[in-house]
């Protein structure tokens, strides 16, 4: 799943592109994702100008001229990408919205996991969570600290809680606790706060780090122009079992947290 560098960068690249521009035509191919499409959603779409595009958590936030949100979650397998008008669509293709310019923005969803909402400004936060960003100002080692405090649950489950902090998902929790030096099954309740402040200064490097790269492609993700990550090739521990750590050549481990992959070095993690 897309997760907070791999949807900044798509908000990055495409707000350039988009913002400033009017959607002519909405045509919706399938309404089934994970949340059906409302049925006034091409409706209340259409003659409409973007004014902004921008990163809430996992979600893309593109702000529309009467005030509302256009959400758009990607899920497991979504792209939202921008195509020339006159290309054709493709299988999997759901929704295409035309914008003046010669431009159509794409939603393409193989597993259909993804959903695209429109919410009044006022329902934004409860539409993609309450969560701290995991590059927000508000996300400290202090917050960490108190926020772990008293749970019983492994940090890596904490990290990946969207309720609690957003953005964060399987892939960069399990790299932001290599660069950390914590295991990813400690109980959360029972971290310092010097290793809340490792963890808090581990996200803001991992994350800036795959944001540079443009994300990390494992399987379907691609960027706002159909382009794939290339963070992959610097992970630390996320698919690596049984080959050798980079920093110490011990072998990553592998294991599952709450049904979740979870990989780490036993001697780089304490």
């Amino acid at each position: 799943m897309p997760e907070l560098p791999e949807v900044e960068t798509i908000a990055r690249g495409l707000a350039p592109h988009i913002v400033g521009r009017r959607v002519e035509r909405v045509q919706v191919r399938e309404t089934r994702l994970r949340v059906p499409l409302a049925a006034d959603f091409a409706r209340r779409l259409e003659g409409r100008r973007i004014r902004g595009a921008s990163r809430t958590g996992k979600s893309l936030v593109l702000d529309l001229d009467d005030g509302r949100r256009w959400v758009v979650h990607l899920g497991m397998t979504g792209r939202f990408t921008l195509r020339p008008e006159q290309a054709g669509s493709r299988t999997h293709d759901h929704v295409r919205v035309t914008l003046d310019g010669g431009s159509a923005l794409v939603f393409n969803d193989v597993r259909r996991f993804g959903r695209m909402v429109i919410v009044e400004a006022s329902a934004l936060a409860a539409e993609v969570g309450s969560g701290v960003d995991a590059l927000g100002a508000e996300f400290t080692p202090a917050f960490l600290f108190q926020t772990s405090r008293r749970r019983t649950l492994a940090i890596k489950s904490l990290l990946m809680d969207q309720r609690l902090i957003a953005g964060l998902g399987n892939i960069y929790a399990n790299e932001v606790l290599f660069h950390a030096g914590i295991r990813p099954r400690r109980r959360a309740g029972r971290l310092t706060r010097r290793e809340c402040q490792q963890i808090v200064a581990a996200t803001r490097t991992v994350l800036r780090a795959a944001i540079r790269d443009g994300g990390s492609t494992i399987s379907d993700y691609q960027d706002g122009f159909e382009r794939s990550g290339t963070y992959q090739r610097r992970h630390r521990v996320y698919g690596r079992a049984g080959e050798p750590c980079r920093a110490c050549d011990a072998p990553i481990r592998g294991c599952l947290t709450i049904g979740r992959s979870t990989f780490y070095c036993s001697r780089c993690q304490r």
